[in-house]
């Protein structure tokens, strides 16, 4: 069996929590589990640690991406059919509810489900049974429903296109993932592991990301998140030869996005403090400038900490100490 909790990597504070509660959510009797996140932050990865370390390890996980299959063919896949049920059905097919009995069935993007179905799906969560499509009887199972969604469902609900009754059932315990950007120097700890993984997969050698490009990633606000990440580190592997990564392998587009990002920056830390500001207290605003000022040095100098402390008139040494201090970089 895989040790899904070994690729929850990070060393930031909110992922402690979050494998806290993971745990406690997968030792737990619920029944239904909900998980927020932004694409690319890893509902799937929870959804399969929640089964993994739960009573029902041992019996099926089964997924399904909601938006991927049409909603005419949705019910069928999660509930069965008899044979004959409708055109093409040549046999009766258990649905994936039916294979995960004692397990877990993975439902995401639940939003993408139509409001049909989701009165029928509410009805199996009240009773743990359900009929095939085109059956007369009823099949029990003993399930634990996990499901995910990128988008506040209390928003779709309010909008009329999710059930406000199931919305409160899905909702008995809710799981929040953090985005890339709210854990900025993970992104370094990924790197490494996703450097790692395709040194062995493509029979490199890289030794990982150059100096330049470290201070790029923690600066870069990673809108594909973690899944963004991997994929720019495969890119990497399969289209540059040298054996370390360096900013000339990295986008255009990220390149930007850090170069607006430090000039917006420092144009804030030229003017005059905001009412926001003011409310840090002088330490607070204090520490909040001193961040940006070395995020817009370093993106200045493309990323060579040398040189963005030689702007800043302080010693390579004081600006490591800062950073760290600020929580730019771990020690």
């Amino acid at each position: 069996m895989a040790n899904y909790e070994r690729d929850l990597i990070g060393e930031h504070a909110s992922i402690d929590t979050l494998r806290k509660l993971i745990t406690r959510v997968a030792k737990s009797p619920a029944r239904t589990v909900l998980i927020y996140g932004e694409t690319g932050t890893g509902k799937g990865l929870v959804a399969r640690m929640l089964h993994q370390q739960s009573a029902r390890a041992a019996g099926e996980f089964v997924d399904i991406n909601c938006a991927a299959i049409p909603s005419s063919l949705l019910e069928s896949e999660l509930f069965g059919h008899e044979r004959g049920a409708f055109t093409g059905a040549q046999v009766k097919k258990a649905g994936l509810v039916e294979m995960a009995n004692h397990g877990t069935v993975f439902l995401d993007e639940i939003r993408e489900m139509d409001l049909v179905l989701q009165a029928k799906l509410l009805s199996f969560l009240d009773t743990q049974s359900f009929r095939r499509v085109g059956a007369v009887t009823s099949t029990s199972v003993d399930v634990r429903l996990v499901t995910a969604t990128n988008k506040i469902l209390l928003g779709e609900v309010n909008s009329g296109r999710f059930r406000e009754d199931l919305y409160y059932r899905l909702q008995v315990v809710a799981i929040n993932l953090p985005a890339l950007r709210e854990r900025a120097s993970d992104a370094l700890i990924l790197s490494q592991h996703f450097v790692d993984k395709f040194n062995a997969q493509y029979k490199r050698n890289i030794r990982g990301l150059s100096e330049e490009v470290q201070q790029i990633f923690l600066q870069y606000p990673w809108p594909g998140n973690v899944r963004e990440l991997e994929n720019l580190i495969e890119r990497i592997f399969i289209l540059e030869d040298d054996d370390l990564i360096l900013p000339r392998h990295l986008p255009d587009r990220i390149l930007r996005t850090v170069k607006a990002k430090a000039a917006g920056v420092l144009s804030v830390a030229r003017g005059q403090p905001a009412a926001d500001d003011l409310s840090l207290g002088f330490h607070g605003a204090t520490a909040h400038y001193q961040k940006h000022l070395i995020e817009a040095a370093l993106a200045a100098a493309g990323g060579n900490l040398q040189r963005a402390a030689t702007t800043l008139k302080i010693s390579r040494h004081a600006m490591r100490h800062q950073m760290i201090k600020l929580g730019l970089i771990t020690d």
